[in-house]
C-alpha cells in the first residue's frame, strides 16, 4: 500500500488549489521544459554556450578553447541542437556554431544570477 502523506489540518483551501490546477501548464509543457533543464545540467555543454556567448565558433575551434577532443564538442553540439539552443551555418566544409536565440543568453544569465543571490 502506498503512503499518502495527509496535512495536519484535514482543511484543503478548495479556492487556491483550482485557481493554481488552472494555471497549470499541460503535462507535455512541463515534460519538455523538464527535458531542457536537463540539458543545462552538464557543465561541458554550459561551457559551450558560454563560448557562444562571445563569437561563433567550429568544432575545432571550441575544442581548442576547452582543451577537448572534437569528438567529445560534436557529441555536446549535437545536444545542443537537438533541444534548440544552438543553430549553425556551412562556410564550404566548415560548420559555424552559435546561439539560437537571445533566449539562451537569458536563461544562463537568469541562473547565474540565481546562483549569486
Amino acid at each position: 500500500m502506498d503512503y499518502v502523506p495527509q496535512c495536519e489540518f484535514r482543511h484543503v483551501h478548495e479556492d487556491i488549489v483550482s485557481k493554481v490546477k488552472s494555471e497549470m501548464p499541460a503535462e507535455e509543457m512541463l515534460y519538455d521544459l523538464a527535458e531542457l533543464f536537463k540539458v543545462f545540467g552538464d557543465s561541458t555543454r554550459i561551457k559551450i554556450l558560454y563560448c557562444l556567448f562571445e563569437s561563433e565558433m567550429c568544432v575545432c575551434d571550441i575544442a581548442q578553447l576547452l582543451n577537448m577532443t572534437t569528438s567529445a564538442i560534436s557529441h555536446q553540439l549535437r545536444v545542443l541542437k537537438q533541444s534548440q539552443l544552438v543553430k549553425f551555418r556551412r562556410e564550404g566544409k566548415t560548420i559555424f556554431y552559435s546561439l539560437a536565440d537571445d533566449h539562451v543568453r537569458t536563461i544562463i544569465f537568469q541562473g547565474t544570477e540565481h546562483i549569486y543571490e
